[in-house]
């Protein structure tokens, strides 16, 4: 049988609690990695949940607007053909200031809810400055039906510019 001194009990008790101690230690940090990282989701998701309930609480608000929106989009009939009534409409506007629209296309339509959008691409067009400002202008008068879209332009001449843009035309119609 082994005797020992009161002191070496206690450095064998002192070693034996460090190297529990330290044991725990490395064993411990990985989770307590995980509930650092948990209780920061935590907080980000309670960040959320309290977003969303406000905007729940505007859901009246926003129906609204939308409702409100929605009157300004003209109205057609399923079977009648928008493309073209959209094409007179840029035709008409752009001619009205003097600006030429030499190229255009029909993009594909595209339906969100019970609101259709149809994007036309104008390929290339001339006209002064001042013809291009005065069309953005009624374009933007027309309501939340028009809308332009990547435009670039570049000098031509003098006093001439030609470019490009994209004006998504939405409306409503019936199925």
């Amino acid at each position: 049988m082994i005797h020992l001194s009161n002191r070496e009990i206690m450095l064998l008790v002192a070693t034996a609690t460090v190297i529990l101690f330290g044991a725990s230690f490395i064993a411990a940090r990985p989770a307590l990695k995980q509930l650092k990282e948990l209780k920061i989701e935590r907080s980000g998701m309670a960040a959320a949940i309290e977003y969303d309930k406000q905007l729940v609480q505007q859901q009246n608000m926003w129906t609204e607007k939308l409702e409100g929106l929605s009157k300004l989009l003209p109205h057609y009939p399923g079977d009648k053909n928008v493309g073209v009534y959209w094409l007179s409409k840029l035709n008409s506007l752009a001619s009205k200031h003097g600006l030429m629209i030499l190229k255009h296309q029909l993009g594909t339509v595209e339906k969100e809810g019970d609101i259709y959008e149809l994007p036309i691409d104008c390929k290339e067009w001339e006209g002064e400055l001042n013809a291009i400002v005065r069309f953005l202008f009624d374009l933007q008068n027309e309501g939340a039906m028009l809308d332009i879209q990547h435009l670039t332009m570049k000098p031509k001449g003098r006093n001439e510019l030609r470019g490009r843009f994209v004006l998504n035309c939405a409306y409503t119609c019936d199925e």
